[in-house]
């Protein structure tokens, strides 16, 4: 506007003319009548598009916060909580990239199908419950849980001893056998655990060593359940 104003007052004097009346009129007044409404527009539609890219990126936020959720969730077994296979598979496969050893425990609930027969699905899914706690416990920065399949359990301790593997084997079958787990009738339902274990080498093949927990895991229920073999 004052440019314009100023071109005005300049050039319609060197023509010979005056800038007065009606014409300093148009002078001052067409640009504000052009300006105003223009900068006001601009302001608009720079505010539209300042509250679009806040609501975007707001939108975008709340998809990935939702697709890490999503993420956990489906890496976590829903009736225990702890690791679902593919996910305890998976963890298991970088601990070995990362050349971690440790004890690879292979875990199985003896007569769990007796306990569902006698007291129901309901106290079964309950001595699940209970055990995913117990292991749970057991977590830590190169340490997790996982439900293989069933009353199946899988556990790995980083950096353990072979000879630490075994306490710490005991001290997991023990702590099963004192869960205190009742019947709908209140009565107590005895539970223990039959343990296969084997200790891992940096850079250990994952499938080798669980089938090798697992042989173990066998060996511990044909020899009598309750005892850990490894």
């Amino acid at each position: 506007m004052f440019a314009s104003l100023a071109l005005t007052l300049i050039i319609v004097p060197l023509l010979g003319g005056q800038v007065a009346g009606a014409g300093l009129f148009m002078t001052i007044f067409c640009p504000l009548a052009i300006s105003i409404p223009a900068s006001a527009l601009h302001f608009t539609q720079s505010e539209k598009v300042r509250r679009a890219e806040a609501a975007t990126k707001e939108a975008l936020n709340k998809l990935a916060e939702a697709y890490d959720a999503l993420r956990v969730q489906s890496r976590r077994d829903g009736l225990t909580g702890i690791l679902t296979r593919s996910a305890f598979m998976e963890d298991l496969d970088a601990t070995s990239q990362r050349g971690i050893s440790g004890a690879l425990l292979f875990l199985d609930l003896d007569y769990f199908k007796s306990i569902n027969d006698r007291y129901g699905h309901a106290t079964g899914d309950e001595a699940l419950r209970c055990t995913g706690r117990v292991l749970a416990r057991y977590q830590g920065q190169s340490d997790f849980a996982g439900r293989l399949g069933g009353e199946e359990f899988g556990l790995f301790q980083g950096n353990l001893t072979a000879a630490e593997m075994l306490m710490r084997c005991e001290e997991i079958r023990e702590e099963i056998a004192r869960i205190d787990l009742r019947s709908p009738s209140g009565s107590k339902v005895r539970m223990s655990a039959s343990v296969g274990v084997f200790h891992c080498q940096p850079g250990f093949h994952p499938h080798s060593c669980l089938k090798a927990a697992d042989e173990n895991l066998y060996q511990a229920k044909v020899s009598g359940r309750n005892m850990v073999i490894g």
